[in-house]
């Protein structure tokens, strides 16, 4: 299998919030909309993948799905979602494997994981010259 492309699938109870809550609360951008108007989907950018949320689901997606982002500065992020009133499940801290996380819930309470990977952590080095 070549695969070309990906995207993760939202299907959330309420699509106007949740599409509210990663474009406004988080601030992803856009790739595109789609659909009719009073009822788009939207596909957002993440980071080297997509997050499209569009139809409905009545189930509970929180068990079924987690996200993971990656970005520059969890502590900074934390303070800036909490103060906007997300749903922080766990504050930062530093992992026994060397990454900074932190909790939240989107709207429908799936969970995501806020990854900050430390300027000293063998993910920013090159390892092919590293010692055997």
């Amino acid at each position: 299998m070549e695969v070309l492309t990906s995207r993760i699938l939202l299907r959330p109870s309420d699509l106007r919030r949740t599409q509210y809550f990663y474009r406004e609360t988080l601030g992803l951008a856009v790739y595109r909309e789609f659909g009719p108007p009073d009822h788009p989907g939207v596909v957002f950018f993440l980071g080297q993948g997509l997050l499209e949320v569009s139809g409905r689901s009545d189930g509970d997606v929180g068990s079924v799905i987690q996200l993971g982002f990656q970005v520059r500065d969890v502590h900074a992020e934390y303070e800036r979602l909490r103060a906007a009133g997300v749903t922080v499940t766990r504050p930062p801290r530093l992992e026994p494997w060397g990454l900074v996380e932190s909790w939240i819930s989107d709207p429908d309470g799936v969970p995501i994981v806020l990854i900050e990977v430390p300027p000293d952590h063998p993910l920013r080095r090159d390892q092919r010259d590293a010692p055997a």
